[in-house]
């Protein structure tokens, strides 16, 4: 049985660490914003994904059948707030780090979450390894569900972290302006892999 846990817990590490437009935003957000608003994006995001585990689970058959449906609308409504919010990264102008006391992350980190493509296919492979089948479902999906909330946790924290201790280096307007560029420009480039 705790070979199944730690299983879950890896494949949810993986899905949590790897690169990617959630991940991308932790990281600007803490270089921009501060710790703060950045552990917001962080518990948004991992709250949303957690619900996406467990709407997975509770409705596999159905969403089995309507994933290649929603797949395509999915592409494209995260896709817009995506490519909105490395504009709104992109444009935004070089101010001394900390300094906004905005708590949007809560927000953006939770939609960005609810609205990628990725975050749906990951969830719904987690449940089709790990819980469909078991002898307890229900039991199995709990599990799976806070596991992957704790882990989303510390994995979106590391990218959050990141850019938290690049903050120091952006302390002038050129190299944040670089940084926003450079940000925006994954973020877009995170879309693109939606599309590929």
């Amino acid at each position: 049985m705790e070979s199944i846990f730690f299983a879950m817990a890896m494949f949810a590490f993986v899905g949590a660490v790897t690169p990617g437009p959630v991940n991308i935003l932790a990281t600007s957000t803490a270089a921009q914003k501060g710790l703060k608003s950045a552990m917001a994006h962080v518990l948004g995001a991992s709250v949303a994904y957690a619900l996406v585990v467990l709407i997975s689970g509770l409705m596999m058959g159905e969403l089995l059948k309507l994933l290649p449906k929603l797949e395509g609308y999915l592409k494209l409504a995260g896709s817009a707030f995506l490519l909105y919010l490395a504009w709104k990264i992109f444009r935004a102008p070089a101010e001394k780090i900390g300094a906004s006391k905005d708590s949007s992350g809560l927000w953006s980190g939770s939609l960005a979450q609810l609205l990628n493509p990725k975050a749906w296919l990951v969830a719904g492979s987690g449940v089709s390894l790990y819980v469909i089948g078991q002898s307890n479902e229900t039991m199995m999906l709990a599990f799976f569900t806070w596991i992957s909330l704790v882990v989303c946790l510390v994995g979106i924290g590391v990218w959050a972290l990141l850019g938290h201790a690049m903050s120091g280096w952006l302390n002038n307007q050129k190299r944040q302006r670089l940084f926003n560029c450079a940000m925006s420009l994954m973020l877009v480039l995170s879309v693109s892999t939606i599309w590929v």
